[in-house]
């Protein structure tokens, strides 16, 4: 619904790996300097409403970037912020690294806040958009995000599993809508063995 602590370096030679990351929504998206735009045939929901998606999102599925490469476990926090913007945080479990990772920033809207059009930021000026473009109105049990062309999108849930009809409805709103869904990688959310304790670390 965000540059980072500890997740991405901060030193110059890698500010050139930030694009965009979810969720946020898993998120979570890295911004860059104009991709705040929305992709063909994406439209953002309507009578969105902010308080009720705050909150804990867990990533299902998305299509890889080199900024989650190999992260399982991967979620999205969302709070309010005191400037009216929305605080992001999101984790994942490097496997091959036996650590968390965790990254920090800030969405926006882009236009009224009842309309699921976001920007978010890790790392200062840069943005990147946040688009909801299907939702669970009702009850907010999940959420259909991309960024701002087709090479981002990520499907979020409230619980680690989702249901696989509203799994098979969600696919089928991104092929609609020009993505390509069979590069999307399933989130592993298996329980971990004991001893996984978060802790911050660098993403290389």
């Amino acid at each position: 619904m965000s540059r980072t602590k500890n997740i991405f370096s901060q030193k110059p030679t890698n500010i050139k790996k930030i694009s965009i990351l979810f969720f946020i929504l898993l998120g979570g998206c890295i911004g860059i300097a104009g991709c705040t735009g929305i992709p063909e045939n994406v439209k953002p929901v309507n009578n969105f409403k902010l308080e009720k998606y705050l909150g804990t999102w867990y990533e299902i599925a998305r299509l890889d970037h080199s900024f989650e490469r190999g992260l399982s476990h991967v979620t999205a926090d969302y709070t309010l912020r005191n400037d009216g913007g929305i605080n992001v945080i999101n984790r994942g479990y490097s496997a091959k690294k036996g650590t968390w990772k965790e990254a920090q920033g800030k969405a926006y809207f882009v236009e009224d806040s009842d309309l699921g059009y976001l920007k978010v930021s890790f790392f200062g000026p840069f943005y990147g958009s946040y688009i909801i473009f299907e939702l669970d109105h009702k009850d907010y049990q999940y959420s259909l995000v991309c960024g701002p062309d087709k090479s981002y999108l990520w499907i979020l849930g409230r619980k680690p599993i989702m249901k696989k009809e509203v799994t098979a409805a969600l696919l089928k709103k991104a092929a609609a809508a020009g993505f390509d869904i069979s590069r999307l990688i399933f989130v592993d959310h298996e329980k971990l063995a004991p001893g996984h304790i978060f802790g911050h670390t660098n993403f290389r």
